[in-house]
């Protein structure tokens, strides 16, 4: 089975709505991105180790994902009333986070050095050490997509992957890269 089927099967075990192949390629660590990661726009800014300015900078992440040859995008899409439907967003992302944990777990059985990136700030401990600790659980750390400098609307639609689906859907997008 190739290492793409692989990750898709997994996908569908783990409970994401829609996957695709991840081309590493048009992963651009983008500092406009990063910029968005402040203290007037993200209530996590400077209050967790996964999100700047603690996290990896674009440069270590471009470095990092250089020994990275194949991927996967999963999402979680979720059905709203109307683009106010906050309870279903929620959910949504609940589940999202959910899904990206067993993925994550699954694929570190086969694929130990996966580096998956998740969406929103990490929820693992109910407070962050940060900055006064080290954080205690590093290996669970969920990072998103956006903390590293990712467009995620581009990567999706660089990788053929619908990322708005319209003003009754809600989607939380992931990525897992394998070496």
């Amino acid at each position: 089975m190739s290492t793409y089927n692989e990750l898709a099967k997994t996908a569908v075990t783990c409970g994401f709505t829609n996957y695709t192949e991840l081309d590493i390629s048009t992963l651009e660590f983008m500092q406009e991105v990063r910029d968005m990661c402040n203290e007037k726009q993200c209530k996590s800014y400077n209050k967790s180790w996964s999100c700047p300015p603690a996290c990896a900078s674009l440069e270590e992440m471009r470095e990092k994902v250089k020994k990275y040859k194949t991927g996967i995008l999963a999402q979680t899409v979720g059905e709203l009333e109307d683009s106010m439907d906050w309870d279903a967003i929620m959910e949504t992302g609940a589940q999202h986070k959910e899904n990206f944990k067993r993925m994550r777990e699954a694929l570190n059985k086969k694929h130990p050095t996966v580096l998956a990136m998740g969406a929103g700030e990490c929820k693992i401990c109910e407070a962050c050490t940060y900055p006064d600790s080290p954080c205690s659980h590093p290996e669970k750390m969920e990072t998103s997509m956006e903390a590293y400098g990712l467009f995620v609307s581009k990567v999706c639609t660089d990788n053929n992957l619908t990322y708005n689906y319209g003003q009754e859907k809600i989607a939380f997008t992931s990525c897992f890269l394998i070496e």
